[in-house]
């Protein structure tokens, strides 16, 4: 439980005639919430005049009646809601990215990250570009807007632009007669589409956005695939797929995605009950309760349960109005805020012999915290039973793991951890099963549990590399 810090959800919509658009993608960013609090963004095309509004806190904070009925009516709109994973948090940074350029005006927003984009920057910086943010996404809009200058339309633009950026990305892009969805040729990051009743074309990273507009899920957007949505309807442009080898993160089936989420076919609950059951047949224990951890580890305890026979049972009451744990910045305040958000129940685990099921162990504090709630609430033994392997090298495509430094499991065996976050005994998920979840290997970048990237290396891999790089042209142009 909040150990990752997740990425970014994007949304967008296309209607044959100007409605209120607005308030659909603040219903869907509102579903998405969960993949990122920091800020929240959304852009209106009405027949190529763009109107925005985004700022920094949760969906409801940064929209309110007024807000949404400034940006007015149109027959595309994006939306955006982001947690930081390249570049700081700061107003500049918050998405949809607004740029204009000689042959019109697009918006976009992007999910994941690249792992050329240090390079890339450098690049463009070299040839005259001046960048007002500190995120791989401009990057992004940089390399399209240079490329769409060279083509005939703004599809082939991101189909060129792909060929040129590496890593994660699932990107949302409206010009202002198209809108635009894309995937990258590994399918790191989730990405599908819908229509609703009335026939608008919808975009989303999450079925469960979706959902939230009315729209039927019709399918995902493939690895490397192109959609247009424009006055004639939806095409897919593949000449980018099957290029790479599909490595979608296992993690969004883990703990990113929302239970209610349906990703490229499998059904995310499902997903997690699986890694419950392959956790009992690898880390079987005499106990009296399974209880998962609010909210990613519920399922996966429930699977637990039935493959064990161990009565399943609420162990927690969550406090539903304080946001995910990892959005403190501090570990301090990470710390009370676990405190905040759960609570045991005693009467639940009170002389019981606990299995607690989470879906990760990444510093080892947060689980040490819940650990001791369970002992002072009476439990007489804790088997904490984790839903993916240990994490042992950073990602680069999307979580805010930019370290090994701070991995736990880099330091520690799997013994030594049980002592340090003060259980009874401690049982990872292997590698092997977690490729299973879905019910067969169609293809998963595990690389943060066995160090095997599909992608280079980056150069520069700190999270605030941008703002590093900013210091340090100023120091010396002092």
């Amino acid at each position: 439980m909040s150990h990752i810090h997740e990425e970014c959800g994007v949304f967008g919509i296309y209607s044959r005639k100007a409605s209120n658009l607005a308030a659909l993608t603040y219903y869907a960013l509102f579903a998405l919430q969960h993949r990122g609090q920091e800020s929240a963004g959304i852009a209106v095309n009405d027949d190529g005049v763009f109107t925005y509004a985004k700022g920094e806190g949760l969906v409801s904070e940064v929209f309110d009646s007024k807000v949404l009925s400034d940006l007015g009516e149109g027959n595309i709109a994006v939306g955006h809601v982001r947690y930081a994973t390249t570049g700081a948090k700061m107003q500049q940074n918050i998405q949809p990215l607004l740029v204009n350029h000689h042959k019109g005006r697009l918006a976009l927003c992007h999910n994941g990250n690249l792992s050329n984009s240090f390079e890339l920057r450098n690049n463009l910086e070299e040839k005259g570009a001046i960048f007002h943010t500190t995120t791989d996404s401009e990057v992004i809009s940089y390399i399209v807007v240079q490329e769409r200058m060279r083509c005939g339309s703004i599809e082939e633009a991101v189909s060129a632009a792909m060929g040129v950026i590496e890593g994660a990305y699932a990107l949302i892009i409206s010009s202002p007669q198209k809108l635009i969805a894309a995937r990258d040729p590994h399918g790191f990051r989730p990405l599908c589409y819908g229509e609703t009743e009335r026939g608008e074309i919808v975009f989303a990273s999450e079925s469960c956005a979706l959902d939230a507009v009315g729209a039927k899920l019709i399918r995902d957007i493939q690895p490397g695939e192109i959609a247009i949505v424009d006055k004639n309807g939806i095409r897919f442009h593949t000449s980018m797929c099957n290029k790479k080898q599909k490595r979608f993160c296992i993690f969004e089936y883990i703990y990113f995605a929302r239970p209610d989420s349906v990703i490229d076919g499998a059904p995310v609950s499902l997903c997690r009950r699986n890694a419950g059951r392959f956790l009992a047949q690898q880390h079987p224990v005499d106990a009296d309760i399974v209880i998962g951890v609010p909210d990613s580890g519920l399922e996966a305890a429930i699977g637990y349960s039935q493959e064990s026979g161990i009565p399943y049972a609420i162990g927690f009451t969550k406090n539903k109005y304080i946001a995910r744990t990892f959005i403190a910045p501090a570990q301090e305040e990470r710390a009370k805020g676990v405190d905040i958000k759960l609570n045991p129940i005693k009467d639940v685990v009170n002389g019981k012999r606990v299995v607690l099921i989470d879906d990760s162990i990444v510093r080892g504090t947060t689980c040490r915290r819940i650990a001791d709630l369970l002992w002072k609430a009476g439990a007489t033994e804790i088997h904490f039973r984790v839903s993916a392997p240990p994490f042992i090298c950073p990602c680069y495509y999307g979580t805010d793991i930019d370290s090994a430094d701070v991995l736990i499991a880099n330091r520690m065996n799997v013994s030594e951890i049980a002592r340090e976050i003060g259980v009874t005994t401690l049982g990872y998920l292997s590698i092997e099963n977690v490729k299973k979840l879905t019910g067969e290997d169609t293809g998963f970048c595990t690389a943060c549990f066995d160090g095997k990237y599909p992608t280079s290396i980056p150069s520069a891999t700190s999270k605030n590399r941008f703002e590093s790089k900013i210091s340090e042209k100023n120091a010396h142009s002092g």
